[in-house]
């Protein structure tokens, strides 16, 4: 992230002319001074996808007045637009059940300040990480849900959202666990919910992909990370990699190199959620790396 103080600026609209010299010239106007600058057109669906990072200091007001004063270009060009300030870290709230990897991968990018988030707690439906993540000095909740009947998995959930309401999360990491998320959190979340899955999805969707891919003989395994939706690990996905494998490599062998795969996708979907650089479209993103 830059140390300047930036707006970050992000517009989707129906496609026309004249959209990109309408918003450079209203920020032109008030001196504003923009230092990084995106656009694409979706074809299919003929929609505009922008984003411009501004200097804060550039610009004579903040962002209560630039919502005032850009709201009517807003409702010229039918817009679905955010600004975001990026001296406020968005609060991320992780949620984990026993593996800790990708829990581990992204408290230590937070320690060293290259995730600019702040964590405000983790949940688990396991008590097993408490010691680990209270050594970071986080605050942890246990949340169980193994054993639970349908009326008694819906509460705990419903005890996992009031917690992250009362923490004022703007994003739910799912860091590793491997519990469903109900359609009613994913609908008043929608967004705001991201997952690590441990295969290059739409591949082996579900439980166990590892195995299901050894079953297949695949040549590439991989890990993808996306936003959650109430169909089963089919929601826009913000980034993928792989790695090449073998017919010598075991299932173990499998899920030991996807382990790296897994952090390194994960971090990197969350970082551009929070950056403001990824935008959706349908159940498609625009990332704007």
């Amino acid at each position: 992230m830059p140390t300047t103080r930036r707006y970050t600026l992000t517009i989707s609209c129906p496609d026309r002319s004249g959209i990109i010299a309408a918003v450079s010239g209203f920020i032109a106007r008030h001196n504003g001074w923009i230092v990084e600058a995106s656009y694409h057109t979706d074809l299919e669906t003929q929609r505009f996808f922008m984003r411009q990072e501004i200097r804060a200091d550039s610009l004579p007001f903040g962002l209560a007045e630039f919502h005032t004063q850009f709201s009517g270009l807003a409702g010229e060009f039918d817009m679905s637009w955010r600004i975001s300030d990026s001296a406020q870290k968005k609060r991320a709230v992780i949620l984990v059940s026993k593996q800790d990897h990708c829990l581990n991968d992204l408290l230590h990018r937070w320690r060293s300040g290259e995730l600019e988030v702040e964590i405000p707690c983790v949940i688990s439906n396991h008590e097993d990480l408490r010691g680990f993540v209270e050594w970071h000095g986080i605050p942890f909740h246990c949340v169980p849900t193994q054993g639970k009947t349908g009326q008694d998995k819906a509460a705990a959930f419903a005890e996992i959202a009031r917690q992250f309401d009362a923490e004022h999360g703007d994003i739910m990491v799912l860091a590793r666990f491997m519990q469903i998320v109900p359609p009613d959190l994913c609908a008043r979340y929608a967004g705001r919910i991201i997952n690590i899955h441990h295969s290059f999805l739409p591949s082996f969707v579900g439980a166990k992909p590892y195995h299901q891919a050894f079953q297949r003989g695949v040549k590439l395994i991989g890990a993808t990370c996306h936003y959650v939706s109430d169909e089963l690990d089919a929601g826009p996905i913000i980034e993928q990699d792989t790695m090449r494998i073998d017919h010598g490599d075991t299932v173990e062998d499998m899920v030991r190199y996807g382990k790296d795969i897994e952090k390194a996708v994960l971090a990197r979907g969350l970082r551009y959620h929070v950056e403001d650089r990824v935008l959706v479209c349908g159940n498609k993103t625009v990332v704007f790396r």
